[in-house]
């Protein structure tokens, strides 16, 4: 029996219909005369959902008791006994009340697959197995029922189910999802939209790959070699050389001239490790292309077109961009070039662009070997047994050992020749070579003790010795050349790939480069060295070690950077073969140094704008704000000293309750300007404590009417590590802000909920709102939004409440409240030890 085929609709989030699209395509099914039945769907009491069920056959579920509750679940026998052509399954990650056939609903659906029963379900982004850290990291919700992924993998279709956040949290605030006394908690906890935004990307980008894993398996089960440009790709072949950017820069303009256009770089070495690319050019090309939105990728090949065309086809690019050939007219007779052989066989479903450059027929250097340094020790070793050898295993067949044959000789002193060249290398095997084929001839081949062969055959056996001793010397020495330069240049890798991703990465400060450059070479000390013009002094930009060098000149090792920097080395002199890395380091150490400089006038212009801008903000408020208290003081000041009107106790009374108003605003003014002082420099230094929210949040609605604010802070809230001063200003500010805000008779909202290891207090208001570009504005010094009147303070509540808030390690941002207004959410870290509180959400939802 053929197995039956899964069908998978995949939400990034519960409630964006999936079990309605499952249901919508089972009546398009039913109507075209499928045989298709509802083996389990949960509608949840969604009115629209419960609708779509009308018309299809639904097969009874079983029921099951447990801990005295009856549970109903899929009755799989009753489905297999049915055996419909499909099947609907909601829910797959569910499992199953204890008694059940199986313990996971996907194991049933695998059941019903294995008896050729094609099954529909649905799941959600967050319940696969290997999702599970990283929705947690996410939502703070720790998902407990799961579903393997390669369960999903496996489904013959998958079909994405998405909608924005936007959307999503709309149809949550008008009850489509959730009933309405569970709306306010999760739109305030996992239906946040940082929250629903992150599982849509990830949905997304898993769809993807599953996307790039079907193509790659059509293309391979049908042996489909020919590329299909579903979207550009262009791959640029890197020699390493000058002309490299010119080529990076005209690919990036051949991908923006189509959408979803993607660069690749390549750089093809030869596996025998000789290259003659320069590491430094290499960096800033990686860096460029990385830059401009691309990838680098460097491959091994021993035939520059094949790999190059290998690569091209195996990332399925559409167009190559090659530079045209450094080489002069005459080097042309070693071949055609790289480029007119990718041309010819790129085939027609390929493009080779051929871009001109200025370093375009100017000739270019063929790669020098180095050869292997092997040591002093070694070279030693091999000249002692190439020569002494020799003279010793004489010695031992003439006067200890009885004659062996000149054959077994010959091999003997051949296997000396082998260790020779095996030790020291070329030279003591080849003078091996010749002092055993000498005291061959002496000693053992008749007529002896004369270099006189009377023999022919001897002759022959002569001359075969010294050709073959010859060869396995050259084919040993080769073998260990070629290894130490592997070795070589993996280490070199190793190096080059650990120091650009922490440099790209940002990682490294200037110091820690130069370390890392003293580790590596062994250095006693290392210091970039720059000066203005050619007649300037030098000057240290950085060092480590004792004794830095203070000019190139002093150095033991010295690498120019440009034109007026150089890195110096004390401590020994490195070999040619060492530069290159070296140059790479120094080319690094340069970068480093521009960008800590660039940040640096960064931030100082930053803080002076900052600056200008809080000294005109403040003059304004001083020459508003503050004036209008103090006019009113002083108003009612002058008329109570007026000796020309009696006035009455009730007019006395209202008279001084003014001044008394106008004070209090000027305190609050002034205690705002000096608060957001001392966030300005600084100088807010928190005393962090345990304490419960319920014992602070009171005290900060001590200056709102009690009639204007509900509270409502949970006993069983874990307590929050915070400085009650500061976090009674904090809520202080929000609530009076939220008050300023509120239509009359509306009350303000204090709520607080737990959430894995943080607490967060929400100030929610019914008043106008803020649009979305204007929610971060509103927490900047003396900002104030919309219309609010110009004697209503100087726009520092919220930008003091934030302050304080980032002090206390917790944040403070705005949220629309559904239904209209602005919802303040402050989080705060909860006390070490603390026991998190898990949303009261059911455990699987869906759509």
């Amino acid at each position: 029996m053929a197995r039956g085929k899964l069908r998978i609709y995949l939400g990034a989030a519960p409630g964006v219909g999936k079990t309605y699209a499952m249901l919508s395509e089972a009546h398009r099914r039913v109507e075209r005369g499928t045989d298709c039945v509802v083996a389990f769907v949960e509608h949840h009491n969604r009115p629209r959902t419960e609708v779509m069920l009308h018309g299809l056959e639904q097969i009874p579920r079983k029921e099951l008791e447990y801990r005295g509750t009856v549970f109903t679940e899929m009755d799989v026998d009753a489905v297999l006994a049915r055996h419909p052509q499909v099947a609907l399954v909601d829910e797959l990650p569910h499992t199953n009340i204890p008694g059940s056939r199986n313990t996971k609903r996907w194991q049933d659906v695998e059941e019903l697959l294995a008896a050729g029963i094609d099954v529909i379900t649905t799941v959600n982004i967050q319940h696969l197995e290997s999702l599970g850290d990283v929705v947690e990291s996410i939502t703070g919700v720790r998902q407990q029922e799961t579903v393997p992924d390669e369960v999903v993998r496996r489904a013959d279709q998958i079909e994405l189910v998405d909608m924005s956040p936007q959307a999503l949290r709309r149809r949550m605030a008008h009850g489509n999802i959730y009933k309405p006394d569970k709306v306010d908690a999760a739109l305030s906890n996992y239906f946040r939209p940082g929250n629903l935004t992150a599982l849509r990307e990830l949905a997304l980008l898993w769809v993807a790959d599953r996307v790039d894993e079907y193509l790659t398996e059509y293309r391979n089960e049908h042996r489909v070699s020919k590329i299909w440009g579903s979207r550009e790709r262009i791959v640029v072949g890197l020699t390493g050389g000058p002309e490299g950017r010119t080529l990076i820069r005209r690919a990036a303009r051949l991908a923006e001239k189509g959408a979803g256009g993607e660069v690749l770089a390549v750089y093809i070495a030869r596996s025998d490790g000789l290259t003659s690319a320069s590491p430094k050019e290499l960096a800033v090309q990686r860096t460029l292309v990385e830059d401009l939105g691309g990838t680098f990728h460097h491959v091994i090949g021993e035939d520059i077109p094949t790999a190059l065309l290998d690569f091209a086809r195996g990332v399925n690019a559409t167009q190559i961009v090659l530079g045209v050939s450094r080489r002069k007219g005459w080097q042309y007779v070693f071949g055609p070039g790289v480029g007119a052989t990718v041309a010819r066989e790129s085939g027609p479903d390929l493009d080779v662009h051929l871009i001109t450059h200025d370093e375009a027929g100017k000739g270019r250097g063929l790669p020098v070997a180095r050869s292997a340094r092997l040591g002093r020790s070694r070279v030693i070793w091999g000249w002692l047994v190439g020569v002494g050898g020799p003279a010793l295993l004489t010695l031992l067949l003439t006067s200890v050992t009885p004659s062996v044959g000149l054959a077994n000789d010959m091999l003997l002193f051949l296997t000396l020749t082998v260790a020779a060249a095996l030790l020291g290398g070329l030279y003591p095997a080849l003078a091996s070579a010749v002092v055993g084929s000498l005291l061959l001839n002496w000693f053992f081949t008749p007529p002896v003790h004369t270099l006189t062969i009377a023999d022919p055959k001897n002759i022959v056996a002569i001359a075969i010795f010294v050709g073959v001793a010859v060869s396995v010397a050259s084919v040993v020495d080769l073998a260990a050349r070629r290894t130490h330069q592997a070795a070589r240049l993996r280490a070199e890798s190793e190096i080059l790939s650990v120091l650009a991703g922490s440099v790209l990465r940002g990682e490294t400060s200037l110091e820690a480069l130069l370390e890392r450059v003293r580790e590596t070479f062994g250095m006693e000390s290392v210091a970039l060295l720059e000066r203005d013009s050619d007649v300037d002094p030098w000057t240290c930009a950085g060092s480590v070690g004792p004794r830095p060098c203070q000019s190139p000149e002093n150095a033991d090792v010295d690498m120019p950077v440009g034109d007026h920097m150089a890195l110096a080395l004390s401590g020994r002199v490195l070999p040619a073969e060492d530069r290159r890395v070296l140059a790479a380091f120094a080319a690094q150490a340069a970068v480093v140094l521009d960008r800590q400089r660039l940040q640096s006038q960064a931030d100082q212009s930053r803080a002076l704008a900052e600056g200008n801008r809080i000294r005109t903000a403040l003059l304004a408020a001083v020459s508003h704000d503050l004036r209008t208290p103090l006019a009113g003081i002083k108003a009612a000041v002058s008329s109570l000293r007026s000796e020309d009107v009696a006035w009455s106790e009730e007019d006395q009374a209202e008279l001084l309750e003014g001044i008394e108003e106008g004070a209090d605003r000027l305190d609050n003014l002034v205690g705002n300007l000096l608060d957001m002082s001392r966030l300005q420099t600084g100088t807010v230094t928190p005393l962090i404590r345990e304490i419960d929210l319920d014992e602070v949040v009171p005290m900060a609605l001590g200056g709102v009417p009690e009639d204007r604010v509900e509270l409502d802070i949970p006993e069983t809230l874990p307590m929050v590590a915070v400085d009650p001063g500061l976090l009674e200003r904090s809520v202080a500010n929000l609530v009076e802000n939220a008050v300023k805000y509120s239509p009359a008779g509306e009350r303000v909202l204090v709520s607080a909920s737990a959430m894995a290891d943080r607490v967060e207090v929400r100030v929610v208001d019914r008043g106008p709102g803020v649009p979305d570009p204007a929610k971060d504005r509103i927490f900047e010094p003396f900002q104030r939004y919309g219309d609010a009147p110009r004697g209503a303070g100087v726009g520092l509540g919220l930008a003091v409440a934030r302050g304080f808030a980032e002090s206390m390690r917790g944040t403070l941002t705005a949220e629309d409240t559904p239904g209209g207004g602005l919802t303040m959410v402050l989080t705060l870290p909860a006390a070490p030890g603390a026991h998190p509180i898990r949303p009261d959400l059911p455990a699987t939802t869906t759509s």
